[in-house]
């Protein structure tokens, strides 16, 4: 299967994001070589601003030139953009409105070898709580050159979410997508799971393998968190009885707990959840790390015998 790192399609969007409109400016934290910001830099150096080890100063930066009519992709580790630099994408971004789009690479555990410091798990939770935020998790590249786009023409702030490694390719380059809109890719009458990001795939993989026992499950890619699509989750709950959420991320404050909150208040049946139980991550290998904290396709098999037994 075709792999690419969501953060290589990151790059390769902002490019030609920049060869359409002149309005777009790049910033990034001195790691545009590891957020692949470098290519933009390169291609509009006059559009392209280095901030340094500096994340708070490039948000407020960010702020400035939006304020002045520029649409800003400012890029950064997920740890470092959501974490060291919280106050200024709330109060200098969020709370002004402003058209400023945080794009962090490096999230999750699948970051790898750098370790707990530097693999963020709770950064959806982080994001999603602020107002007027629009929170994007792509499952693979041509999906994040979609939300690159789809993000440019969305007025306010917003915050993409991306990884490190390579992913398999699920979609056709000219896939539609639609902020707020989850998209379905496999219907089951037992249950449904409902994804984002890096665990899109493994769910389709466990999908494929419970079929051949039998169990047929829905997989859906819930790639934006904030707004979530309240509409299609109700409808897989009244179809299926009963669903499962999976993500690379806490499940404290994420994807389940959004589907969870969506479920209470619109047609409630059984929820399980999957991810990072209340842990920080360790270093190791991202295939690795997956199995370590229960994140395979396995372990979601295994989840879904649990799940289908609370129907």
């Amino acid at each position: 299967m075709e792999k690419q790192a969501t953060r290589d399609a990151y790059g390769q969007a902002l490019i030609e994001l920049g060869q359409r409109y002149n309005d777009v400016v790049v910033l990034d934290a001195d790691l545009s070589q590891s957020t692949k910001t470098a290519g933009f830099a390169r291609a509009f150096p006059e559009r392209f601003i280095n901030a340094g080890i500096a994340e708070q100063n490039m948000i407020g930066m960010s702020a400035g030139l939006a304020a002045c009519g520029k649409i800003v992709f400012a890029s950064s580790f997920a740890v470092f953009a959501t974490g060291r630099a919280f106050e200024q994408v709330r109060n200098s971004l969020a709370y002004a409105n402003l058209n400023v789009k945080v794009c962090a690479t490096h999230a999750g555990i699948t970051v790898g070898e750098d370790g707990g410091s530097h693999q963020s798990v709770e950064d959806i939770a982080l994001m999603r709580a602020v107002p007027n935020m629009t929170v994007v998790v792509p499952a693979d590249g041509p999906s994040t050159r979609q939300a690159v786009f789809a993000l440019y023409h969305r007025e306010g702030p917003a915050y993409l979410r991306m990884g490190r490694p390579s992913v398999p390719v699920l979609y056709e380059a000219e896939q539609e997508f639609t902020i707020g809109k989850g998209i379905e890719l496999r219907q089951g009458k037992d249950a449904t799971l409902i994804a984002c990001g890096i665990m899109v795939s493994k769910c389709l993989e466990a999908a494929e393998k419970l079929a051949q026992k039998g169990i047929e499950v829905s997989v859906l890619d819930m790639h934006t968190i904030k707004p979530i699509d309240e509409e299609l989750i109700e409808r897989k709950a009244r179809e299926t009885g009963a669903i499962l959420t999976v993500e690379e991320h806490t499940i404290l404050g994420g994807l389940g707990s959004a589907v969870c909150e969506t479920v209470a208040a619109r047609y409630p049946v059984p929820v399980l959840r999957m991810g990072i139980e209340d842990r920080f991550g360790q270093s190791g290998k991202p295939e690795e790390l997956l199995q370590h904290y229960g994140l395979s396709s396995e372990d979601i098999i295994k989840k879904v015998y649990r799940l289908l037994q609370k129907r």
